[in-house]
């Protein structure tokens, strides 16, 4: 009897803790060689909708080789939203780029130190919504890893990952969720950035973010709250528009190698339903990794399988869901929207 409950220990640990991660792998006539890596572990954004869907984009239509990491359940292997276990988390080994949207998360050192390495090589990174606030370790925390805290206050990190890597830690709203959407307008001279290319009429659901642009800022694009949750929507006027994409280069440590970052502070998973956003989307994964040049402003950004996301809240995750729910590219995302949470015709 014991035996066999050691046994059962060991399994679950095996499937929980330690389990692969999700991979979509590009048909062999189109892979290009590299790798991209997406943690998706938000509470309330629906990551873990956003960036299967937008790894199966860059997978199938653009030859990545595409893993995503979730915040998964110790016990059952369910992908819990805003949960700090992270299996699967050491392929950004030998990742080419990095897609990160997570909030509040305190990994154990033995998934952090992956993520740590990564940015002291000056790994890219694509950084969505609230990966300004993407770590909260207790402050009684004894992790190595308790500067990446969004208000951690040492000068050799000062305001964690958010600040050092993408140029900002947590601001606060410029907006109201599920009252005001926001309309994305391109930043004038900026029209020929890579990034932005083929991009236009960019609108997304979530209500505005606050920015304090930096001078090492490279502001690409500016939002503007609107007073309704539709795309032709009134401006509102006691928000004037305010930086919402940008680019600049991080250094992780003094003696670690420059990357470049971009952020967005948008990409919940109705905002992809936007065309010009998720081309941009799709345009700065190229750009953070140095293929500009690929970037083709009419490239394929289709959905790959059925994409009928959320709508974001607190409490609005589908749950009981593994990442094997989402293996290959014909299965919906999410597996079932059964969520009892809000809900929002399109």
């Amino acid at each position: 009897m014991k035996s066999r409950l050691i046994a059962l220990l060991l399994t679950v640990i095996s499937t929980s803790l330690f389990a692969g991660p999700l991979t979509y792998q590009p048909d062999a006539n189109q892979a290009n060689g590299k790798k991209l890596v997406f943690i998706a572990s938000d509470h309330e954004y629906r990551s873990e909708e956003t960036l299967p869907a937008l790894a199966r984009i860059m997978a199938k239509h653009h030859g990545f080789e595409c893993v995503v990491v979730f915040g998964i359940d110790e016990k059952d292997g369910t992908i819990v939203a805003g949960k700090s276990n992270l299996p699967g988390i050491e392929a950004l080994d030998d990742a080419d780029g990095l897609v990160i949207f997570t909030r509040f998360l305190a990994p154990p050192d033995e998934q952090m130190k992956h993520l740590d390495a990564y940015l002291n090589h000056g790994g890219p990174v694509v950084a969505l919504r609230t990966s300004t606030h993407g770590f909260r370790y207790p402050k009684d925390s004894e992790s190595s890893y308790r500067k990446y805290h969004f208000q951690y206050d040492g000068e050799e990190y000062l305001k964690g990952f958010g600040h050092q890597v993408q140029g900002q830690t947590w601001v606060g709203h410029y907006g109201k969720n599920h009252q005001q959407s926001t309309r994305i307008t391109i930043e004038p001279g900026k029209e020929t950035h890579p990034i932005l290319k083929g991009v236009s009429d960019i609108w997304v659901h979530v209500g505005g973010y606050n920015a304090e642009p930096q001078d090492d800022w490279n502001i690409l694009t500016t939002a503007q709250p609107l007073m309704s949750m539709e795309q032709d929507g009134e401006p509102d006027p006691s928000k004037p528009p305010k930086a919402s994409e940008w680019t600049r280069t991080y250094k992780n440590s003094p003696d670690g190698k420059e990357g470049r970052s971009f952020t967005s502070l948008y990409g919940t998973s109705e905002d992809i339903l936007n065309e010009g956003y998720r081309r941009m989307l799709v345009n700065a994964i190229y750009w953070s990794i140095g293929m500009e040049d690929k970037i083709e402003g009419d490239s394929s950004i289709e959905f790959v399988g059925p994409f009928k996301p959320n709508t974001f809240s607190g409490k609005g995750q589908a749950k009981g869901i593994k990442p094997s729910a989402y293996e290959g590219f014909e299965s919906p995302i999410p597996a079932h929207n059964d969520t009892g949470g809000p809900k929002r015709s399109f």
